[in-house]
């Protein structure tokens, strides 16, 4: 039997960390934490998986967020 896994990030799509993200902080939120374009100006899910898949410095900044939020969730 194995542990489960310690990465925040197993078993999670790129959709569903942009979609409870934005749940979590509204658009207007997250694009202050990730100040990026596609969450700046007319943000929607779609687009902004567009933009994240091409550009691997973005994606990696919101993965680290949503790893934060999933810690920020199990401490309390």
């Amino acid at each position: 039997m194995t542990a489960p896994s310690k990465d925040p990030l197993h078993g999670v799509t790129l959709e569903m960390v942009v979609t409870r993200l934005a749940h979590r902080y509204g658009w207007d939120g997250l694009a202050r934490r990730v100040p990026i374009r596609c969450f700046e100006h007319d943000p929607s899910v779609p687009s902004s998986l567009k933009f994240l898949r091409k550009t691997p410095w973005a994606r990696a900044k919101v993965e680290a967020l949503y790893a934060a939020m999933v810690r920020e969730g199990e401490e309390t």
